[in-house]
């Protein structure tokens, strides 16, 4: 079942979808989920409000005879979820999706990752923020060293996985980290994604002085490299790519902050609860679990889906202020995903 790709009122097509498919996470970063908030007794939300293995499925169908040709799969983190190298089998040969990631800390790759990679997933993007151990141990909010990501990164690559790191920068926490995680990954040949600090959900204590530009990074790293800029893989590529000159190794820069990229936005994001989201930095999404579960024909929800894409105006980074990101009311990064 295929229809005319959408697009919305900027005339950006839909080409991407975010998957959520959990709230939970056994890490407690203090830019994502802070213990202080998340704590032991945090109202997590209950099974029966997620949507199901066969839901996650039905929508993303819908959302690729739209136009939808890459799937993240992102939570929280996913490899909470069960059953999880099932959807991966059921997406990765689901008719108009030609590519599928998963984004995860990676702690408990060594246990899933050969199911999902038997199921045919080939790229994983691993979070992390530092190589310092106390200061990992402190910015995970659980005490994980990173000598159990790295040996599960390696696991990862021994499987066959294509990888890239996300390290998320923030001034006075972890910039010092910038060049120690550009060495390591550089000898490694994996790509490392520098992702400036943004004013993601509600309880992050995002300032605009504790952001490192894309700039600043770049300068940090031509001190001691040599990179040369590549050319964007697709329209709508959120990072910003550069190769090193004496080697293949790559590294990226997510410039939310400082330089967006909204015009080219194609992506559309689906939470765990199953709302759909046209922005990571949304206020309200539309319900897509309440139209499934009260029988709702394909072409209802088709035409939900369609409505709200091209009604769809979005140009949060754009448009931010310091003033305007700590006014606005915004959507966890637990549920609307990374």
């Amino acid at each position: 079942m295929t229809t005319e790709p959408i697009r919305d009122q900027l005339n950006r097509p839909i080409r991407d979808l975010r998957i959520s498919v959990t709230d939970r996470c056994n890490f407690r970063c203090t830019y994502c989920m802070p213990k202080e908030i998340f704590g032991d007794d945090y109202p997590f939300l209950p099974q029966n409000e997620l949507l199901t293995l066969e839901e996650i499925c039905d929508v993303a169908q819908l959302f690729a005879s739209l136009g939808v040709k890459k799937i993240r799969l992102t939570g929280g983190e996913p490899l909470l979820r069960r059953n999880l190298p099932e959807l991966v089998g059921r997406l990765v040969n689901m008719e108009g999706i030609e590519d599928i990631g998963l984004t995860t800390n990676g702690l408990l790759l060594k246990q899933y990752g050969q199911a999902l990679y038997d199921q045919g997933l080939r790229r994983v993007n691993i979070s992390l923020d530092a190589l310092n151990p106390e200061l990992f141990a402190y910015m995970n909010g659980r005490g994980i060293k990173p000598a159990a990501i790295l040996d599960n990164i390696e696991h990862a690559r021994q499987l066959g996985f294509q990888i890239k790191v996300n390290m998320v920068v923030q001034k006075g926490v972890n910039d010092q980290e910038i060049l120690p995680m550009a060495a390591y990954f550089k000898e490694k040949g994996i790509t490392l994604c520098f992702i400036e600090f943004m004013d993601v959900g509600n309880d992050n204590d995002w300032s605009l002085e504790r952001v490192v530009t894309k700039r600043d990074i770049y300068d940090r790293l031509t001190r001691v490299y040599e990179l040369e800029a590549l050319e964007p893989h697709y329209f709508g590529e959120v990072a910003q790519r550069y190769r090193y000159k004496d080697g293949e190794a790559e590294i990226g820069f997510i410039t939310s902050v400082s330089e967006s990229f909204c015009s080219t936005c194609t992506r559309a994001r689906l939470s765990s609860e199953g709302k759909f989201y046209t922005c990571l930095f949304a206020s309200q999404g539309f319900d897509l679990r309440e139209l499934l579960r009260g029988g709702a024909s394909k072409e209802e929800l088709l035409a939900a889906i369609r409505s709200v894409w091209e009604q769809r105006s979005d140009r949060y980074s754009d448009e931010r202020t310091e003033q305007r990101a700590l006014q606005r009311k915004k959507i966890n990064m637990s549920y609307i995903g990374g």
